[in-house]
């Protein structure tokens, strides 16, 4: 077991109709001018955003709005939204949505808290000394944003899709309905799916120490996100199944699930994000595509841990050599992907990069990670390539 520290300060309000609960917690939390963010406008449609407004009306709490963030938010969008609040004298981020909508608005609070530009953050260049306080609706349960330190955004210039992590852009809050996933697109829900259970297993492959403890959450959590994934690929309204899932995804990436095991891996994630700069992929879908082929690239490095996750999470009986064992849970986790019709390579996931491609996708993410990635096998550029050329 490695030392560890654990902050997770985000108040849980969580159930049926909690989001109108909204403007009271602004109010407790000092906000006086919030910044409504969202996306493409499903949140008008459903109703929701009225509901929001009534919430912060009651309150006697003004706001303005800024929508129009897509996957993978766009730099361009922050810049308006730091802009914006400036102007308005903005002092609370409300961002309404899924994991994109709350890495912008945590994007734009950066920008606005601090007096340097906001991708320097991102390109690593600067740390961040503050962010405007967020509090987050959730309507997609996938990238546990809204209770995460982390934020990922697109640069247009170049398309690079970057990461940060600091605990000043954690949300003061976070409402999650699950009511609110239900009109979600299969494909979307898949996604959150697969993304979820990417934020545990990128914590719990590592070659340098593990917690017990840690790793019975780790594993419960991945066979109840796989057990209800299943239950929503045949009935989508199923509340509990939703519920399962929404709380998995915060628990998933609030660092509950990596406490004293030695060094997120995480390596799969850094890959895709270059996919995902490069061909605007949807993110689970990505994850998905890469997953099974870094597996196999890496598990030999890491087998005591391939081999305990094929055993506690799938299943697999224990009649076999570790590596045969090891490779029953790469196909059973391929297989789940398959059940809930995400891609397993490249060509599933609609894409055909040329070797050009592939070279420059590997060239970036060396020069993003200091050409040093991952926790079960330490990855370069040259395995980095490989990998992207044996996903195609």
């Amino acid at each position: 077991m490695n030392n560890f520290q654990f902050y997770a300060p985000t108040r849980v309000i969580f159930g049926k109709g909690t989001e109108c609960q909204v403007g009271q917690l602004v109010s407790e939390y000092n906000g006086k001018k919030v910044l409504l963010h969202y996306g493409s406008g499903s949140v008008k449609k459903t109703g929701l955003l009225d509901r929001i407004k009534k919430s912060l009306d009651d309150a006697h709490i003004s706001y303005v709005e800024l929508g129009g963030v897509v996957p993978n938010p766009r730099l361009s969008l922050v810049r308006e939204g730091i802009a914006l609040c400036k102007k308005e004298n903005v002092d609370f981020l409300l961002p309404v949505g899924g994991g994109s909508v709350i890495d912008s608005a945590k994007a734009i609070g950066y920008g606005c808290a601090n007096d340097f530009d906001v991708w320097d953050i991102f390109e690593k260049k600067n740390q961040p000394k503050a962010c405007l306080p967020i509090g987050a609706v959730l309507t997609i349960a996938a990238a546990g944003s809204e209770m995460s330190n982390s934020a990922v955004i697109t640069n247009e210039d170049g398309w690079k899709k970057r990461g940060s992590n600091s605990d000043t852009c954690r949300p003061k809050f976070a409402i999650m309905n699950p009511e609110l996933t239900m009109t979600l697109p299969p494909y979307q829900t898949r996604c959150g799916c697969t993304d979820i259970l990417m934020h545990t297993m990128e914590r719990y492959f590592t070659n340098n120490g593990n917690m017990e403890l840690t790793d019975n959450i780790a594993e419960a959590l991945m066979r109840t996100v796989i057990h209800n994934a299943l239950i929503l690929e045949k009935n989508p309204n199923d509340y509990d199944a939703r519920a399962e899932i929404m709380w998995a995804s915060s628990l998933s990436h609030n660092d509950l699930t990596g406490c004293g095991n030695g060094g997120n891996d995480f390596a799969t994630h850094r890959l895709e994000h270059e996919l995902g700069g490069m061909f605007d992929v949807a993110h689970g879908a990505g994850l998905s595509a890469l997953w099974g082929t870094w597996a196999r690239y890496v598990y030999k490095n890491c087998l005591p841990r391939f081999k305990r996750f094929a055993l506690t999470v799938w299943n697999i009986a224990a009649d076999d050599t570790d590596e045969a064992i090891a490779l029953k849970g790469i196909e059973a986790t391929e297989q789940f992907f398959r059940q809930i019709q995400m891609p397993t390579n490249m060509r599933e996931l609609g894409i055909t990069p040329t070797d050009a491609q592939i070279a420059e996708l590997a060239k970036k993410c060396a020069i993003t990670t200091g050409n040093n990635l991952g926790s079960a096998k330490v990855l370069h550029e040259e395995d980095m390539k490989k990998i992207y050329e044996l996903a195609r």
